[in-house]
């Protein structure tokens, strides 16, 4: 559903550039649920907002279903963004208009598109669990429940993917799980591609899979395993993920990979590493002279 390869965005503004993705590589599956995280300024966001048509790549290759957005049309771009890809923004502002109700809402991308079906509509209402909310403004819904007419919207023209950027992060936790399982509802059913850029790693362990990004660039992906398994996996901050993920390096086509510089620091590791191959595995240690020293 989606192919990233070296995909870098470069902001400008006056004399000053901003380096935001340089090179990352992604590559998502149809019908798979999964979650980006990275600390702020980490390029989640920018990637986030290419995939979505927001934001047009520097260089790289990204290629959504049929679609590269690097070389579409502005007008094709109007057709990516109206057909393909749902977005959901963190701000609810962003998602709603609110001298409309939440059913008025809904039918507004679809009025957009020519094709107003307010029964979808009503159904999308439904099926977000405000079935006796729908005819209600959004100034007499709560946060969370402005939040799920958001993901409603956003399912309105049925698309194939569906780009979540913080969706739990304004709402408590119960809400949050609400809307988790809203998510994996329509992710299962509908064989919906879900991609949700967070930095709550408690939704971990409620996708398919995590990728980690640092620096612009995709430093390690977190796979699911047997929930009966005890795994934890450390990452930047001390914090942990829910111990059914098992961590991979993600290594690129012409071989080269990111590793976690936590893993290099515990090991005082600078710019520089020894390397060796014992037939079964990869050994990555601090270089050292002769004399046992560690070299410049």
């Amino acid at each position: 559903m989606i192919t990233c390869e070296g995909l870098v965005k470069i902001y400008k503004a006056d004399d000053l550039e901003v380096v935001a993705l340089q090179g990352l590589n992604l590559s998502v599956k149809p019908g798979e649920m999964m979650a980006i995280i990275g600390n702020s300024g980490s390029g989640k966001s920018t990637l986030l907002n290419i995939l979505g048509g927001l934001d047009r790549p520097s260089a790289g290759q990204v290629q959504v279903g049929p679609w590269n957005l690097l070389k579409v049309s502005d007008e094709d771009l109007v057709k990516y963004k109206r057909d393909t890809v749902g977005f959901i923004w963190q701000n609810n502002a962003r998602n709603l208009l609110p001298f409309l109700t939440a059913l008025e809402n809904v039918e507004m991308p679809m009025m957009f598109a020519g094709k107003l079906d307010r029964a979808y509509a009503k159904q999308l209402l439904e099926w977000v669990g405000l079935k006796d909310r729908m005819h209600n403004k959004l100034t007499q819904l709560s946060g969370g429940e402005q939040q799920r007419v958001a993901i409603a919207i956003s399912l309105a023209n049925r698309p194939q993917l569906l780009l979540a950027d913080e969706p739990t992060g304004s709402v408590d936790t119960r809400t949050s799980d609400v809307i988790m399982e809203i998510f994996r509802r329509f992710n299962k059913e509908l064989g919906l591609t879900i991609v949700i850029v967070t930095h709550d790693l408690s939704l971990a362990g409620k996708v398919d899979r995590v990728v980690a990004i640092r620096d612009g660039l995709t430093s390690t992906e977190f796979l699911k395993r047997n929930p009966n398994l005890d795994l934890s996996l450390p990452l930047s901050g001390g914090h942990s993920l829910e111990e059914v993920h098992e961590a991979f390096v993600v290594v690129d086509r012409v071989g080269r990979m990111q590793i976690p510089k936590e893993y290099l620091k515990a090991l005082e590791i600078g710019d520089k590493a020894t390397m060796e191959f014992d037939g079964d595995k990869i050994i990555i240690t601090a270089p050292k002279t002769l004399e046992g020293e560690e070299s410049a």
